[in-house]
Order: structure tokens, then sequence, then C-alpha cells
């Protein structure tokens, strides 16, 4: 795949499509706040970094505090990570990827989904143009980086190995962490899966020329939503409907101002020292939270492209039962 260093950009009609059922009153909700209803401990797959900078810039933009949500970050190493610091009562709301969201189900959680993060699957497995790898059958033998073993880059690896007839043990996995760019650099791995946004990076940081596999091509769902416990879903449902407000908002505040952002990301992401880089990744996170129907509202879901995933994972053999995901999925 041809690499270009062209990013994407948002019209003005995706961006009101997306947007749709956001009133102009409600994108100024931080000057009108609602009374406080409660804290929301979200559990995210990663540290804060830049591509949540709608989530970091919260101190002073009060998109949740609008909402009268008290909002909480908690780092992560992986969606599987998110997952489980909720079912160990420490978060509220996982910020995870549908693998292991599916993986959970099937060990018997008790789990739903109420709002689709990136309704776009962002994942790529990456290698340099002198490795020789073209093509997921060429992957066999090599030694393969991802940032954890319970985030998204493995799980969708796993998809890609898949589609060629090979099997984890195929490969030889190698846990890089998130700069996930730096070991491909170094030979120390032959390829990397990795983000959209961690590729952008490894371009502006002088990786060089690079092949790029798209899991996308095999298999299109979403990358992150976000997952609660029925019983937190039932003890807490205005509130969470509250923070999925806050969320929507601060999601298409992104969207339309993605050099503000950039400026915040600054000042709030661990990795934000370079505005060009946060506006990179910036922009291709906003891309990738544009519903995959256009003229709904952020946060739809897609039943169907979920569905193809869940059946995916359960031909993979990474889950055991079938899921059907219509029951699983409370969009608020």
């Amino acid at each position: 795949m041809q690499i270009s260093n062209k990013l994407p950009t948002i019209s003005r009609r995706s961006l009101i499509g997306a947007c749709a059922g956001l009133s102009a009153l409600s994108l100024t909700s931080a000057s009108m706040a609602n009374p406080m209803q409660g804290k929301i401990r979200l559990a995210g797959w990663s540290k804060p970094i830049s591509e949540i900078t709608n989530l970091l810039a919260e101190p002073e933009k009060g998109f949740f505090k609008g909402q009268g949500v008290e909002l909480a970050y908690l780092p992560g190493a992986g969606g599987g990570d998110a997952i489980r610091n909720i079912l160990s009562g420490q978060g509220d709301v996982a910020f995870t990827d549908p693998g292991s969201f599916f993986m959970a189900l099937d060990k018997g959680e008790k789990l739903v989904a109420i709002y689709d993060i990136y309704p776009q699957n962002v994942f790529n497995v990456v290698s340099l143009k002198t490795s020789g790898i073209r093509k997921p059958a060429d992957l066999k033998g090599k030694k393969i980086g991802v940032y954890s073993l319970s985030s998204g880059t493995r799980q969708n690896l796993l998809v890609m190995l898949h589609q060629a007839g090979l099997k984890e043990s195929d490969v030889t996995i190698v846990v890089t962490g998130l700069l996930n760019f730096a070991p491909l650099m170094q030979g120390q791995v032959d390829a990397t899966a990795a983000t959209d946004t961690g590729l952008a990076v490894g371009l502006r940081k002088g990786i060089g020329e690079v092949n790029v596999m798209p899991v996308s091509e095999y298999l299109n769902m979403s990358s992150d939503m976000f997952v609660v416990r029925e019983e937190v879903l039932h003890q807490k449902k205005d509130l969470l409907k509250a923070f999925v407000r806050g969320y929507r908002e601060s999601a298409a505040w992104m969207i339309a101002n993605p050099e503000e952002a950039s400026v915040l990301a600054s000042k709030y992401a661990i990795d934000g020292t370079r505005r060009d880089i946060n506006l990179d990744v910036i922009r291709l996170r906003n891309a990738s939270s544009l519903p995959a129907v256009q003229g709904q509202a952020l946060g739809s879901f897609d039943l169907a492209a979920l569905q193809k995933g869940a059946d995916a994972y359960r031909a993979l053999g990474m889950v055991q039962r079938q899921i059907k995901v219509s029951d699983v999925v409370v969009p608020l």
C-alpha cells in the first residue's frame, strides 16, 4: 500500500451530519452547567496521549462538568486492561476495543456497549520496505511488535494472520509498548501492529519508507467503544447518559477545532511535545470518530459491521460462543 503524506480532511457536511442532535446551546454547556450528578471513572486503554485530547482538555473546556459529570481518567495498557478495571470496580466505563469486549462476554461477563467512539478500524501492520513483507502470508516466522498482549494491536494482528491461514504460534509477538516504531526502526522486530496515529508519529519521526497492511481491508469494524457492566448501567443510567452527552460534545469540539486541540495537547498529553504531530494525530482521530453512515450522530453503532466482527472472532477461535451484538449494545 502506498503511503500518502496527506491527512484526511473532514467536510462541513460530514461535520454537520456527525454532530446531529447537538444544539448551539449544548456546545456552550460549560458556562450553563447542570447540577452535579456524580463522578464517572473512565478506564482508558492508554496513558493520557494526544489522540484523547478531547478528554484531557476537560479542566479548561468543561464538557462533562457542563452535564453535571465529574470526570476522572484511569490510564491503562490496552483494551483488556480497561475491561479489567471496570470488572474490578476501579472504573465505571471502559474505553476499550471490540475484541476485548467480545472476549470478556465469552467468559460470561455481563457487559454492554453504550457508545461507538471510533466506528472505523484504525489498525495496521507496518513493516519497512526493506523487510520484504508485502502481504499477511509474509509474516510467517517474523517478530511482530504489539502495544500489549491485552491490546487491540494484538487482536487485530490475529485477524490479519487468520486471513493468511496463520496462527499466533506462527509468529513471535513482542510487547513493545506504545512507542512501538522505535523497535521497528532499530531492527528488534520485523513488523509492528499499530494504529493510524502511531504510524503518523513514526513517519514524522523519520521511520522511512514502509509497507502498510490495513486491517480494515479484512475486517472493518469499530476500533473502540465505551463499555459498562450491566449492573452499572442499571444503577447509573442517567449519569451515564450525561457522560455520553459530555463526550459527544467534546468529540464535536475536537472535530471542529483541531488546531485549538493541538495546542491543548501540548499542555495535557504526555506525548504532546510537538504541535505538528499533535495536529496529525488529532485529525486522524477526528476522521475515525465519524459515524459509518453519514448523517448519524457521533457515537452511533453499525450493528451489522459489529456483528461481522463478532462472527470473525468466533471463526478465529478467539471466542467460543456466538455473540449476538444487538443483545449487548445499548446506545445512550
